[in-house]
Order: C-alpha cells, then sequence, then structure tokens
C-alpha cells in the first residue's frame, strides 16, 4: 500500500502535461511572453524580515494576457502592503501599474533569448517607471536568466523628491521533471537617493527557489538572504508567485 501511495505521488509530481506559461523565478523575469489570446492571473507575496523579525509584507496582483506572439501586457490591479513599526501596524495602498514585454528572440532556438520590458506605477503622490533588459538561455532542463533593471520614482508634495535604482540579477533554474524546477537567483542593487552617486548605497541577495506546475496553476517560492549589511535593507526575504490560467 505504501509503495502504491508513493507511486501514485510520484506520478503527481512528475507527470504532464503541466502548466506551460508558469515561472521559474522569483524575482526575474523570462524571455518568453505569454501567447496571443491568453489570460493569466498572478498574485505576489513577499515577506520581509529585519534584526527583529517580521517587517513589512508587499502584495500584487496581475492580470496578463498576450496581444500578439511576441507583445504581452499586464495590469497591476493594486500593489500595497502590511506594515509593521514599533508596536503599529496596518496596510497600506501603494499604486497600480501597466507592464508590457515585447519578445525579440527565443531562448530555446535563438542563440539567446532577448526581451524589454516597461512598467508604469503612478498612486497618490508617487509614480514609479521600470525598464528591464531580459536575458534568457536554455540548455535542455537548464534555464539560465540575467535582467538588468533602471527604476525611476517621483514622490512626495508636488513630485518633488527623486530617486533611482540600478538592479542587476542573475538566475539558474533546473527542471527535475516537467512539472519540477529547483534553482538559485542572486540580486544586485544599487540605491541612488536624489540620483547621486555620493548617496548610493550597495545591497546583494542571495538564495534558492523552487516552483511546481500544475495542468492549469503553477507556484514558485524565491527564498533571499542579505549578504551586505544595509541597515534599512531586510536581512531575509521571501517571495511567493502563485499563478492561474483563465
Amino acid at each position: 500500500m505504501h509503495r502504491s501511495l508513493l507511486c501514485g505521488l510520484a506520478l503527481i509530481l512528475f507527470s504532464q502535461p503541466c502548466f506551460a506559461g508558469a515561472r521559474h523565478f522569483g524575482y526575474l523575469y523570462e524571455a518568453p511572453t505569454t501567447p496571443p489570446g491568453i489570460f493569466e492571473l498572478e498574485n505576489y507575496a513577499t515577506e520581509r524580515f529585519g534584526e527583529r523579525g517580521f517587517d513589512q509584507s508587499d502584495f500584487r496582483h496581475e492580470l496578463e494576457f498576450g496581444i500578439t506572439d511576441r507583445l504581452q501586457a499586464s495590469i497591476y490591479f493594486a500593489n500595497w502592503s502590511y506594515v509593521r513599526k514599533g508596536h503599529k501596524s496596518g496596510t497600506r495602498y501603494d499604486s497600480a501599474s501597466l507592464e508590457t514585454i515585447y519578445n525579440f528572440s527565443n531562448p530555446a532556438g535563438d542563440p539567446i533569448g532577448i526581451s524589454l520590458y516597461q512598467e508604469l506605477s503612478t498612486g497618490r503622490r508617487v509614480i514609479e517607471s521600470e525598464t528591464k533588459l531580459i536575458a534568457q538561455k536554455n540548455f535542455g532542463p537548464l534555464i539560465l536568466a540575467y535582467n538588468f533593471t533602471v527604476e525611476a520614482e517621483w514622490d512626495g508634495e508636488g513630485l518633488r523628491e527623486h530617486a533611482g535604482e540600478l538592479q542587476q540579477a542573475f538566475g539558474a533554474s533546473y527542471e527535475l521533471a516537467p512539472r519540477v524546477s529547483v534553482g538559485a537567483e542572486m540580486l544586485y542593487e544599487i540605491v541612488l537617493p536624489d540620483w547621486q552617486c555620493t548617496k548610493s548605497a550597495n545591497n546583494f541577495f542571495v538564495g534558492p527557489n523552487f516552483s511546481y506546475r500544475g495542468d492549469r496553476w503553477f507556484a514558485t517560492v524565491t527564498a533571499l538572504a542579505q549578504v551586505t549589511d544595509t541597515a534599512n535593507e531586510p536581512d531575509y526575504q521571501v517571495r511567493l508567485i502563485f499563478g492561474v490560467a483563465l
């Protein structure tokens, strides 16, 4: 009986078919885009932990849809957070976003897969722009991905305050089976208050990832630890992405 249960579990975990639009990484985007006419709902939850334990939870809710073979668009209906400061805690609405990704080449058939990503967010007294170069190469079950990101933010009264951030992220994911992948991710950030290098801070995070793909859904988890010693950045952060094909 125990052997039968183990065999049944193995068939569930490792058999085909599985959700083709699943993401293998928590903090990186992959080059392929959603096929035209396909809709997906993705929910993000990011838990951040500092020296005193839990600090903040960030949530995003994305409706993603394919427009052409190379172009996809997304709407983030609400970017919001649950924040704890001292003995006080509460929820905070941040912004809503529009996102587009255009794919130039395929990571499986071409020498390298390349896509360009643009996101615009707006909220109460805040405007954000995020531009991302996505590169990916597949070597059979091994997926390698690289993202270079430029972020700009304007906030405060009259949007007078501004800041920037440069990011480089690298990830590897190995498909143990059609439904299961494991790997690792690295994230390097250069924070530029007022876009001034003299005030910059450098942050480096690294950690493992795990992805499971069902027939019409997927779940991806990435846990990152801060290698640098930046006081106002989380020591640890964990991100879960849960996606469903509509």
